[in-house]
C-alpha cells in the first residue's frame, strides 16, 4: 500500500462509514490525514502505548452467556452466603462496545471467518482461515507484533490448530485442514503456545497417542529443532506447570490429543491445567521480553457447550474463560500505564435465552448440582443407543446432573424419546444439529429446569459485547463491526498494520 491508501485504511476501519469509498481520491487523502492527526493527538494525551497486550475471545461467547455466567455467580454465592454482588471481571472492564459478526458470504459466520476478522480486519467466507474470499493470505495483528519485536503468544481450550487460534498465524481455504494448519505453525516464530491438538502434529504409531497425520512426519521434531521447550500429551503436565523459563526461551504445550476437557468435567477429576492456568504460564515466558509482548487467549469450549445446549457446561467454561482474564487483570494492575486488556467474541452460539414459556423468574441454582458436562458425558460420548438399558441410562443422567429424581413430566418425556430411538436407531437424526434426541432432551430438561431456552444448535448472527481496559482502551467504546477491534489495537500500540 502507498501511504495514502494506509491511512484511508485506517479511516475506514475505524468508522462505520463504508459508503465513503464513494469520496473522490483527493478527498479521501485530507479526510485520511485529519483522522490519523487527531488520533494521534488523542492518543498523545496517553502517558504510554501498551507495551503488554491481552487479546480474549469467548468463542461462542454472545452478550447472554456472558449475563448468564454472572447470573449464575450471584444466584449460587447468595444461596450460600446470603449476598450478592458477585460479578465476571470481564463485565467489570469500564470500557464496553457492542459490534456485529457477519462474514463476507453469510449473516452468521463461522469460527475461521469470526476468527479472520477479528485476527486481520477483513471479512472473508466461512470456513476460511487466514485468508480473503479470493484466497489471498493475509497478515494477522500476531504477526504484526511479532514483526515488531513483541513476543507472542497463543493459548486456547481446543485444539491448537482449530479455526480462532489458527487464524493469528494460519493461511487455509478450509478450517478443517489441521494437518496443513499444523504446519503453518511451525512457520510462525511465536513464542509460546499451549493448548490441546498434539493429533495433528505427530506421526501414526507414536508414542504419545492418537495421530491425525498420514504423512509419516512428527513435527515436535521440528518444533524441538526450532528452539521450543515441547510438552506433548497428559504426561507432560508436571513437567509444564513445573517449568520456569527464562528470557529467550520459546514453548509449544499441546496437551491432549484433540481438546482441552470442558471445565466442569476438569474440575471433576481430569489432572489437566485450567485456562488461567496456562495463561499464567504465557505470562510468566511473554513477559520476559524486554519490548512487551502480545497474547491470545480464546476460551474454545463455550461454543462447543453451547452447540450442544449444555447451560452448566457453557457456564464452567465461561467462569474458567473470565478467570483466565483475572490473571491479565492482577498483570494490568501492576503495569495499568503499560497494559491493554481487550475481551471480544467470535460471534454467539445456540441462541441462548434467559427466561422460558410464561416464566419470570431464573433458577440459576439448579445448575449447581452437575457433575459433569452433558456436551462431553453424554452428547459427544455417551448418546443413548437403541436397545440400551432405560433405567441404567436415567440413573446416569440422574447422577450427571446432581438431580434427586425426575419429574413425572421429564421422565417421560426421556423415556418416550429412548423408545422412539429403540424402534428407529435413525430417528431425530440431523433434527439436533450434531447430536441425538436424548442427549438434547435432557439439555432442554436442564435448561428449563434452570429458566433459560435456546434457538438453535448452530450460531446466530446477533450483536456481540467487547469490554476493555488499560492504556488505549478509550477508543474501544461504541458500535461497529468486528473487523474494526485488531486495528484499533494496533492504532493504541503504535504497531503498522495492514492485512
Amino acid at each position: 500500500m502507498q501511504k495514502q491508501d494506509e491511512l484511508w485504511y485506517i479511516v475506514l476501519k475505524t468508522t462505520q462509514y463504508g459508503e465513503l469509498m464513494t469520496i473522490p481520491a483527493r478527498l479521501k487523502r485530507f479526510i485520511a490525514v485529519l483522522f490519523v492527526a487527531l488520533a494521534a493527538v488523542s492518543l498523545s494525551a496517553q502517558e504510554k502505548k501498551p507495551k503488554y497486550i491481552f487479546y480474549f475471545i469467548g468463542d461462542g461467547m454472545g452478550s447472554s452467556q456472558r449475563q448468564l455466567a454472572e447470573y449464575y455467580l450471584e444466584s449460587v454465592n447468595a444461596q450460600r452466603s446470603g449476598s450478592q454482588g458477585f460479578r465476571l471481571r470481564m463485565n467489570r472492564l469500564p470500557v464496553a462496545a457492542v459490534y456485529s459478526s457477519h462474514s463476507a458470504d453469510s449473516l452468521v459466520t463461522d469460527s475461521a471467518a469470526g476468527g479472520t476478522a477479528l485476527a486481520c480486519s477483513i471479512k472473508t467466507d466461512n470456513a476460511m482461515v487466514g485468508m480473503r474470499p479470493d484466497g489471498t493470505p493475509v497478515n494477522s495483528i500476531a504477526v504484526a507484533a511479532r514483526n515488531k519485536g513483541l513476543a507472542v503468544g497463543v493459548v486456547s481450550s481446543t485444539r491448537l490448530t482449530h479455526a480462532t487460534p489458527a487464524s493469528f498465524y494460519a493461511h487455509n481455504v478450509s478450517r478443517d485442514n489441521e494437518n496443513e494448519i499444523a504446519e503453518d505453525l511451525l512457520k510462525s516464530g511465536f513464542d509460546f503456545f499451549a493448548g490441546g491438538g498434539y493429533r495433528h502434529f505427530i506421526e501414526a504409531g507414536n508414542s504419545i497417542g492418537k495421530s491425525k497425520r498420514k504423512d509419516g512426519r512428527n513435527l515436535l521434531e521440528d518444533l524441538t529443532q526450532k528452539g521450543y521447550r515441547v510438552f506433548a500429551g497428559e504426561s507432560s503436565v508436571a513437567g509444564l506447570m513445573g517449568w520456569k523459563p527464562v528470557a529467550g526461551e520459546r514453548c509449544f504445550a499441546s496437551l491432549t490429543a484433540s481438546h482441552l476437557p470442558f471445565e466442569l468435567d476438569r474440575i471433576n477429576g481430569i489432572n489437566l491445567p485450567s485456562l488461567a492456568d496456562l495463561t499464567g504460564k504465557a505470562v510468566e515466558l511473554l513477559s520476559k521480553d524486554p519490548d512487551g509482548f502480545f497474547l491470545m487467549v480464546e476460551g474454545g469450549r463455550i461454543d462447543h457447550a453451547c452447540h450442544a445446549n449444555d447451560p452448566a457446561g457453557a457456564v464452567h467454561d465461561i467462569l474458567a474463560f473470565d478467570a483466565a482474564i483475572e490473571k491479565a487483570w492482577d498483570f494490568y494492575s501492576k503495569y495499568p500505564d503499560e497494559t491493554l486488556i481487550v475481551v471480544a467474541a467470535d460471534h454467539e452460539t445456540g441462541g441462548v435465552g434467559l427466561g422460558f414459556d410464561m416464566n419470570y423468574f431464573l433458577t440459576l441454582n439448579t445448575l449447581s448440582s452437575s457433575t459433569g458436562a452433558l456436551t462431553d458425558q453424554v452428547a459427544e460420548n455417551n448418546p443413548y443407543r437403541a436397545g440400551s438399558d432405560h433405567s441404567a441410562y436415567l440413573s446416569g443422567l440422574l447422577s450427571l446432573t446432581g438431580y434427586k429424581a425426575f419429574t413425572p413430566r421429564e421422565a417421560a418425556t426421556l423415556e418416550a424419546m429412548m423408545s422412539a430411538v429403540d424402534n428407529n436407531p435413525d430417528f431425530g437424526k440431523g433434527l439436533y444439529g450434531y447430536y441425538d434426541p436424548v442427549s438434547m432432551t435432557i439439555s432442554s430438561i436442564v435448561s428449563e429446569r434452570a429458566g433459560i431456552q435456546w434457538t438453535t444448535y448452530a450460531h446466530t448472527g446477533t450483536q456481540l459485547a467487547l469490554s476493555a481496559v488499560g492504556a488505549g482502551s478509550q477508543m474501544f467504546g461504541g458500535f461497529y463491526d468486528n473487523t474494526r477491534i485488531p486495528v484499533m489495537i494496533m492504532l493504541a500500540a503504535g504497531i503498522p498494520f495492514s492485512p
